[in-house]
């Protein structure tokens, strides 16, 4: 009898840490959402990296993207996307081409750029890992888990700065062995942008292909 009253408390023990963990790492996240609401904009330079060695896959390149609201402009591996908030628009200056498309509001798994920071709201279960020690800046990672068990996604790692609660990596794991990691470089907050800068102008691509796909 004493046995299994043993073995029920570490059983309750282990629950509640486990639920604690979990309210702690929500907590954290729902802290980071606040800030990235609070801002008038954001920019952010950035180094993306993608490792697969099965598919013998090893690539890096750096971008930056400026944010506000959903509207964004993306620069990575030669390409530019921007989203004027109704249509996107893939700027690709080595085939001289640019691609237009309109913007699907039911479009739930399409992980955008401004969606980059709070994608982490649903459809995850949190646990609170490991605090890691970054050239003396405290990164606290949660482990995010999708619930949705056809997500290729095995689990994301979101470091999170403890002082700033603002995202400084993620680690993405596949389930097909992939690893794609996106370190932030630079965050600044509130710049001096045009008011233009979102703004597709089609008067700068002269020679360009366009391809409306809408």
């Amino acid at each position: 009898m004493r046995h299994l009253v043993y073995i029920f408390s570490i059983l309750f023990f282990s629950f509640t840490a486990s639920a604690q963990n979990s309210q702690k790492a929500k907590e954290l996240l729902d802290d980071v959402s606040a800030k990235v609401k609070s801002y008038d904009n954001i920019v952010i330079n950035f180094t993306y990296s993608l490792q697969n060695l099965k598919q013998n896959i090893n690539q890096d390149s750096k971008g930056n993207v400026t944010l506000k609201g959903n509207q964004y402009v993306l620069n990575l591996m030669g390409v530019t996307k921007i989203f004027d908030g109704k249509k996107n628009y893939t700027i690709v200056p080595e085939d001289e081409e640019i691609t237009v498309s309109k913007h699907d509001d039911n479009d739930t798994s399409a992980l955008t750029p401004a969606k980059m920071l709070t994608f982490f709201n649903s459809g995850f279960k949190y646990s609170w890992d490991i605090l890691q020690n970054v050239k003396g800046r405290q990164i606290q990672y949660v482990k995010l888990t999708p619930i949705n068990t056809k997500d290729n996604r095995k689990e994301i790692l979101l470091g999170i700065d403890a002082q700033t609660k603002n995202i400084y990596n993620l680690i993405e794991t596949g389930k097909n062995g992939s690893k794609t990691t996106i370190t932030v470089n630079s965050f600044k907050t509130n710049q001096p942008i045009s008011k233009n800068h979102f703004t597709f102008t089609q008067s700068k691509y002269p020679n360009y292909y366009i391809n409306n796909l809408d």
